[in-house]
């Protein structure tokens, strides 16, 4: 039998004097403090007298603030130096929108396309709008709610989709054998395009670590999920006001998980392709 192998160096992975990397400090970036064992997400980083600072939000909304100081911080249990994110450039020096499309200097809403996006819910329309918007409002796509989608067929039926007037709508909870799945399944028309995302409700589309928690809670079935989720996370279970501090996390397409991102830009390129929209 061999002994196991010891670092005999045991002072703390922390102070040692071999290279850490440097990390932006990006919102959302979820890291620990190692004097305290704070643990929590980045909010933002400034400079003050004393030099410059990162504020942290813990999953009970708490923020405090540290000095962003050499080897001050654990990334996924390994030391990391985190430094001040640099602006973005490229492009040109042109901006881009939230959804990390190109922004359109001076442009101005176009004219409402015939063709619309249906989502589910308010909160489905408000994420939407918050990441896409500028695209949206370039291109000239309205995007509605429907509360629901278990009239589906009547409501593609009533809009009467045409390849002038395309349509298309995103489903929470679209995985196979689901009940909306079997809703989508109908809709057969060619110019109607279903899709959605695995996520029972929008709110877990926003990554956790945007949001400062370390994951969406499990609730019971049988049980109301958001209110759940909020009992769960210990917020008061007051879901407008949850929803209010989970969108206004939400800065631009990397605090969404992918699995939102390509069925949004699927729907919009279907609606706007050959479709005609009122001059900009």
């Amino acid at each position: 039998m061999r002994s196991r192998q010891y670092d005999p160096d045991l002072t703390p992975p922390w102070k040692r004097s071999r290279p850490v990397p440097e990390v932006a400090a990006d919102p959302g970036l979820v890291v620990e403090e190692v004097t305290s064992g704070y643990c929590g997400a980045v909010i933002r980083c400034e400079k003050t007298a004393e030099g410059p600072t990162v504020t942290l939000e813990d999953r009970f909304g708490r923020h405090r603030v540290f000095p962003l100081v050499p080897r001050g911080f654990l990334l996924e249990g390994r030391p990391v130096t985190l430094v001040r994110p640099r602006p973005q450039g490229g492009d040109g020096g042109r901006t881009r929108t939230a959804s990390g499309s190109l922004a359109v200097p001076g442009a101005r809403a176009r004219v409402a396309r015939a063709g619309r996006i249906y989502v589910e819910g308010r909160h489905d329309a408000e994420l939407v709008e918050r990441v896409w918007g500028d695209d949206l409002r370039v291109e000239g796509v309205v995007v509605e709610y429907l509360e629901g989608v278990d009239d589906l067929p009547a409501i593609v039926r009533e809009f009467g989709p045409s390849p002038e007037a395309r349509l298309g709508v995103l489903v929470d909870h679209l995985v196979t054998g689901s009940k909306e799945s079997r809703i989508a399944a109908q809709v057969t028309d060619e110019n109607v395009l279903v899709v959605g995302h695995p996520f029972v409700d929008i709110w877990a589309a926003v990554k956790p670590a945007s949001v400062g928690i370390p994951a969406w809670p499990t609730v019971p079935r049988g049980q109301d999920w958001k209110t759940g989720v909020c009992r769960a996370l210990g917020w008061p279970e007051n879901t407008a006001a949850a929803w209010r501090r989970i969108l206004g996390r939400v800065r631009d397409y990397r605090d969404l998980e992918p699995a939102l991102l390509g069925p949004v830009e699927h729907l919009i390129d279907h609606v706007t392709v050959g479709g005609p929209a009122g001059p900009a």
